[in-house]
């Protein structure tokens, strides 16, 4: 007889406040979503779970969470969009908190006088979602593509806990990363970023296919799409994530005063020398790695600022002091 596998009651290495650091509570999660019930079924070790390599199980679980841990009644994305993992974007906001805590003598600042700018909001909405829910913080949102915008409108629109906190830009020049959404007289407290890791369609199927075989999927039939959808703008860009970090770096310097802290996901270890060296080169004062585990998976994200000790100082007092 197969010994059954025992799992930790915590997923290791989620941040001290993440609301998902607990396994899911699959029968709770039913109760307040019960559309999720079809997809629930026992793994081979006998414990409840849902099939991730099923899009629409996906979907259902993020709805479920959703709902059931910020109170968010009605999320829907379209059909092979990027439907993430909410436990790790989770982590990003809470680690971010923490980052702006450390510029503000170890209090969050909090409440809708914090302004954070999400580059590439996607038609998922998670990143304001979860900064709202969770710091009270109020988001500008910006995207190249408008499907994604129009859905992610439509989140914050049927939600009335989003109502009237979420400010959305399409960029005009899809080249471009911070040039014509930052305004020169607008100050964000941070500015977060998950950016397309892939240089070209062929390199973001063969990362999926990677992806694949680590949850054990790869052998499956009729199962090759994305499980986590996500459109070619979502995937990969031309010269892939080194090259968006580093224009995003020379972009952020000609806006060094208008925020405190810029950050960005790096996904590829061999990424960070390029994007230090070219944020030596525009001049940052501080340079930070952060790192976040998930299970066996390491990610990061970088944070830097222009902004001298003295001109950090003031803009605490202004912005973040009560």
């Amino acid at each position: 007889m197969e010994k059954k596998k025992v799992f930790p009651q915590e997923k290791s290495g989620l941040h001290p406040r993440n609301r998902h650091r607990s396994r899911y509570d699959f029968p709770a999660l039913i109760a307040s979503s019960p559309e999720l019930a079809p997809f629930v079924v026992e793994n081979k070790w006998g414990d409840l779970s849902v099939d991730f390599a099923n899009a629409q199980a996906v979907k259902a679980l993020n709805r479920a969470l959703l709902r059931d841990c910020y109170q968010i009644e009605n999320w829907d994305i379209p059909a092979d969009y990027l439907c993430p993992p909410i436990p790790g974007r989770a982590d990003y906001i809470h680690h971010l908190a923490d980052l702006l805590a450390g510029s503000n003598n170890g209090k969050i600042p909090q409440g809708k006088d914090i302004s954070v700018l999400d580059i590439g909001v996607g038609a998922n909405c998670i990143y304001p979602i979860i900064g709202l829910r969770e710091y009270g913080w109020r988001f500008t949102a910006s995207e190249i593509d408008a499907v994604s915008m129009a859905a992610a409108k439509k989140i914050v629109a049927t939600n009335p806990l989003l109502t009237n906190q979420v400010r959305f830009r399409l960029q005009a020049k899809p080249q471009r990363i911070l040039d014509t959404i930052i305004r020169h007289d607008e100050r964000y407290d941070a500015v977060l970023c998950n950016p397309p890791f892939h240089a070209s369609a062929a390199d973001a199927a063969s990362g999926s296919q990677r992806k694949r075989q680590n949850l054990g999927l790869d052998r499956r039939a009729g199962t090759a799409e994305l499980n986590f959808g996500g459109q070619h703008n979502e995937l990969w860009c031309e010269g892939g994530e080194e090259a968006f970090v580093v224009r995003m770096a020379e972009e952020s310097a000609g806006k060094a005063q208008n925020c405190f802290w810029y950050t960005v996901l790096v996904s590829k270890k061999t990424t960070l020398p390029l994007l230090y060296d070219a944020l030596r080169e525009e001049g940052a004062t501080d340079v930070r790695t952060v790192e976040m585990v998930h299970g066996n998976k390491i990610s990061r994200f970088v944070a830097w600022t222009f902004l001298t000790p003295s001109q950090q100082k003031s803009w605490a007092i202004k912005r973040w002091s009560v």
